[in-house]
């Protein structure tokens, strides 16, 4: 899969370089102007008016290859791994003994936790309501 991605970045990286060169390589719409009083710049290797076509669909040809390849580097790059999750995936379905020895009722709870419990919000023992009778307001 790295490769293919590899692949499809590289065509990106041309594809954005030749459209940097083609738009450097055209002329703006105010060089036409300056072709009509004899600048000269007429006088091109694609004729007076060839450049624009070859230039401008050159460009867009380009410009659509590199939206392709950015597209593609987008579907591929939020897809999900092939892995399965990682090293947490792997070890959610593993179980950790406790060492040879210990047993777990040998081992102190640890500091203020409740009978083993974690402290997770809502575990904690409710007051037992017979200790001490609530009286009701007239």
């Amino acid at each position: 899969m790295t490769l293919v991605l590899n692949l499809i970045l590289v065509v990106q990286i041309l594809a954005a370089m030749a459209m940097v060169g083609l738009i450097l390589l055209q002329h703006g719409k105010g060089a036409d102007m300056g072709a009509s009083f004899g600048s000269g710049a007429s006088g091109s290797l694609f004729g007076a008016t060839g450049s624009a076509n070859f230039l401008s669909r050159s460009t867009a040809a380009a410009a659509t290859v590199f939206f392709v390849c950015t597209l593609a580097l987008a579907y591929f790059g939020t897809r999900p791994a092939d892995s399965g999750g990682g090293l947490m995936g792997e070890l959610a379905g593993k179980t950790v003994a406790a060492p040879q020895g210990a047993s777990a009722a040998s081992r102190p709870a640890p500091a203020g936790s409740q009978g083993g419990l974690a402290q997770i919000p809502g575990s904690a023992k409710a007051p037992s309501s017979s200790s001490a009778p609530v009286k009701a307001k007239p």
